[in-house]
């Protein structure tokens, strides 16, 4: 087995409960860590034989662009959509933070993680 991360994928997107947040939008930070049996494309040097990095940004991009209200509900979309795209993955964790986030202080960002295994 083996991990395959693809982090801090910026976009920028209108989620959240407060009108503004998706009227105005806010800056977000997505990781995404995958494991997955790595061994066939480690000895094939085959992209067919791996999980495509360019698979799990563009599940990313594509689910960050849906408003959502909860950041969980975004982060459980990518999760679900990593599974129906990559066959070998076993387990995935997603993380996904809202910069600078409208809650009334000084906050870098909020940050929420999931984790799911099949």
């Amino acid at each position: 087995m083996g991990i395959i991360k693809v982090e801090n994928i910026r976009v920028y997107a209108y989620h959240g409960c407060l009108s503004e947040e998706t009227t105005i939008g806010s800056d977000y930070r997505v990781d995404v860590s995958v494991e997955a049996d790595l061994e066939k494309s480690s000895v094939t040097d085959a992209l067919n034989d791996t999980v495509d990095y360019v698979t799990l940004n563009t599940i990313v991009v594509e689910e960050m662009r849906i408003p959502a209200k909860l950041l969980e509900a975004v982060a459980k979309r990518i999760i679900n959509r990593v599974f129906e795209n990559c066959e070998t993955v076993v387990s995935v964790s997603v993380s996904v933070s809202k910069i600078n986030p409208p809650i009334g202080g000084d906050v870098e960002k909020v940050t929420i993680i999931l984790s799911e295994s099949r």
